[in-house]
């Protein structure tokens, strides 16, 4: 099942009711949209059955900025918004890092920048013949500096991970710059990419929905600069 229904509206008065780490506050928001439209259009999953081992999972690989992701999953009844008053107080199953043991909807815990995608690479290769479920993985651009990506980004393509999408949320804070842009860069290890250069909630969601039976995807979304982290 796919949850529906969430106004923006709503979702941003949700993460506006997580405080106490705002240093990280631009990194987390940045990715706000794209973690509203994926719950709301895109992956199927039932708050009702968080573990149904067919659902699609998604990982944050950003999880040093959860506030958003904490926000959506809120929206859709995974956990009570009333959580998102005291995240980080003693007692609080919301962390400022997510935990899978904790909090219903969270698929690992993340927030050590470089390993997110290595992990959904995990997952997808473990589901591949077994689940209709797709993995979809966040990373931020300057994550994608980290060693560990470069092999998964490889691996990835050459296994032709098709149930795989890794979502670049571009905010132009990455160290060296990408040759010919990121997509250039999972293109070559024979992922399907798209850039997306608008946060329009159709061309997004269509974006996000795209996939291939035969090799992994990749959807580079760019971000204002102001949002950058």
């Amino acid at each position: 099942m796919t949850t529906t229904g969430t106004a923006r509206a709503d979702v941003r008065a949700l993460v506006a009711r997580v405080t106490g780490d705002e240093k990280h506050d631009p990194s987390a928001h940045s990715t706000l949209d794209v973690v509203r439209v994926l719950y709301e259009n895109v992956l199927h999953v039932d708050p009702d059955r968080p573990d149904d081992p067919d659902r699609d999972r998604f990982v944050l690989s950003k999880g040093h900025g959860p506030a958003s992701t904490y926000a959506v999953l809120a929206a859709h009844g995974f956990f009570p918004a009333d959580w998102l008053d005291d995240v980080g107080a003693w007692g609080s199953p919301l962390g400022h890092h997510p935990d899978r043991v904790l909090v219903p909807g969270i698929e690992v815990g993340s927030g050590s920048l470089g390993h997110g995608l290595p992990l959904a690479v995990g997952m997808a290769l473990g589901l591949r013949g077994r689940s209709p479920a797709r993995v979809v993985v966040l990373v931020g651009d300057a994550e994608l500096d980290e060693g560990s990506n470069a092999e998964a980004i490889q691996v990835a393509g050459r296994l032709g991970l098709g149930p795989l999408t890794c979502v670049v949320v571009d905010n132009h804070s990455d160290n060296h710059g990408w040759p010919g842009g990121i997509a250039a860069r999972f293109g070559v290890e024979g992922w399907a990419t798209t850039d997306v250069d608008t946060r329009d909630d159709a061309r997004l969601a269509a974006a996000l929905r795209r996939t291939l039976t035969d090799r992994p995807t990749v959807v580079v979304v760019d971000a204002p600069r102001k949002d950058a982290a």
